[in-house]
């Protein structure tokens, strides 16, 4: 599974620290930084959020990571992107269920409110779990679907 991950300057550090802990349990084959490449006040997590959901839709089986400091600005973002299905994750079971659920294939995270450690969960339950496709699960989908067209 190919990782598309991106962070405006709030999400800097963050960003840098999960992609350290990515490349050394997955390797750097599966692993891309969409930026920001260097510490920016003046940046847009809009860039680096649609950035990597575009990627995203262009890998198939490929998941996304986006991070700013509250992640709702990023959430927004990726969800404003038709076939994106964007999750704000705060704890590892709430991301579990999003993933079994409503099968997320983007992560948000707010860097001023979760810590590294938490972080590294939250990613680990978002990259492990998979999508349980059950008829109640896939219906909610296409509802929200037919929302995008």
């Amino acid at each position: 599974m190919k990782i598309f991950i991106g962070a405006d300057h709030r999400g800097f550090e963050l960003k840098g620290k999960i992609i350290l802990e990515l490349l050394s349990s997955m390797g750097n084959e599966y692993i891309e930084d969409c930026g920001a490449f260097e510490f920016s006040q003046n940046d847009d997590y809009v860039d680096y959020a649609k950035k990597v959901s575009e990627k995203v839709l262009a890998n198939e089986g490929s998941r996304g990571i986006v991070i700013c400091g509250s992640g709702v600005g990023v959430d927004i973002v990726a969800n404003r992107i038709k076939g994106i299905k964007c999750g704000l994750g705060f704890n590892p079971d709430q991301v579990r269920n999003a993933r079994n659920d409503d099968d997320i294939n983007v992560l948000a995270l707010g860097s001023d409110f979760i810590d590294f450690d938490g972080a590294k969960r939250i990613v680990k339950s978002f990259l492990e779990t998979p999508y349980d496709p059950a008829e109640r699960h896939e219906r909610r989908i296409r509802k929200i679907e037919e929302l995008e067209n």
